[in-house]
């Protein structure tokens, strides 16, 4: 990477991240929803006691967390830049943007980087208030962080490029959330974020496995449930290479159609 490059991401990463704190609906539907919903389905279930396989039983909000996690990738990668990007496509952002020495690349790293930055804080701050509010038990295995990390990263990386991808679908800043928001919230339905993953058909489950939520949601659960919640996984496995091979897959697909779509102004304009 130039250093004149480097220094046009860098940049882009701190105005990026800026704005996005600056808007309050981008930060409820982003980076707060995960810990509503935390909260809530906490609070409505709890009452009926520990879930899980017999002997390994755990708390419901600790069956919840790595859905939530891997929610928040989603939701901070896929529906924070494709809203954003088809917003500044309308409005004409982008269209100045043009005009000016920045390039493709820059602007992709710029949003991609804000991503991450607002990405991890908002997996941090659920972990933490997971264990400090919620009393869930973290796991003290390092080789369960070093999964953590990779799926992690993986998964925002290959996140924030479909959302890039998905901006290019409609057709102005207005609709934006209504095609975005209904797709993102299907998959976080169909992927064991808010149902348990073994309550889902074969059919729903062999669906949801052509989308990545569902690997980045595996890998998650594999860190952060007990072993023996293990059983309960598609063919009874974490299957942890089927993990990373689907979201390689995924991330090569998102920088493919990223950029086959991307345009400084809409094909229409």
């Amino acid at each position: 990477m130039s250093t004149s490059l480097m220094a046009q991401s860098t940049s882009r990463i701190g105005v990026e991240t800026k704005t996005y704190f600056r808007a309050p609906d981008t930060l409820f539907f982003t980076f707060f929803f995960p810990f509503v919903m935390l909260a809530i389905f906490t609070a409505a279930f709890s009452a009926a006691g520990e879930v899980g396989p017999p002997g390994a039983q755990i708390s419901v909000g600790a069956s919840y967390l790595p859905g939530m996690i891997a929610a928040g990738i989603l939701l901070s990668g896929v529906q924070n830049l494709a809203i954003d990007i088809a917003q500044e496509k309308s409005n004409g952002t982008l269209k100045r943007l043009g005009g000016t020495p920045l390039s493709p690349v820059g602007y992709f790293l710029g949003k991609i980087g804000q991503v991450f930055v607002t990405g991890t804080l908002q997996a941090a701050l659920l972990i933490i208030a997971g264990a400090l509010v919620l009393g869930i038990e973290l796991p003290t295995d390092p080789a369960k962080w070093l999964t953590f990390a990779w799926v992690f990263v993986l998964g925002l990386t290959t996140c924030a490029l479909l959302g890039i991808a998905l901006s290019a679908l409609p057709r102005s800043g207005k609709s934006a959330s209504a095609v975005v928001i209904p797709v993102v919230l299907l998959l976080q339905f169909i992927s064991g974020v808010y149902l348990q993953w073994n309550m889902l058909p074969t059919w729903l489950q062999d669906f949801a496995s052509l989308f990545p939520l569902k690997w980045i949601a595996q890998g998650m659960r594999s860190v952060f449930l007990p072993e023996a919640w293990e059983s309960l996984e598609q063919n009874g496995s974490w299957n942890l290479p089927g993990v990373a091979i689907a979201l390689g897959i995924w991330l090569v697909v998102g920088f493919v159609l990223s950029r086959l779509t991307f345009r400084w102004i809409r094909r229409d304009a």
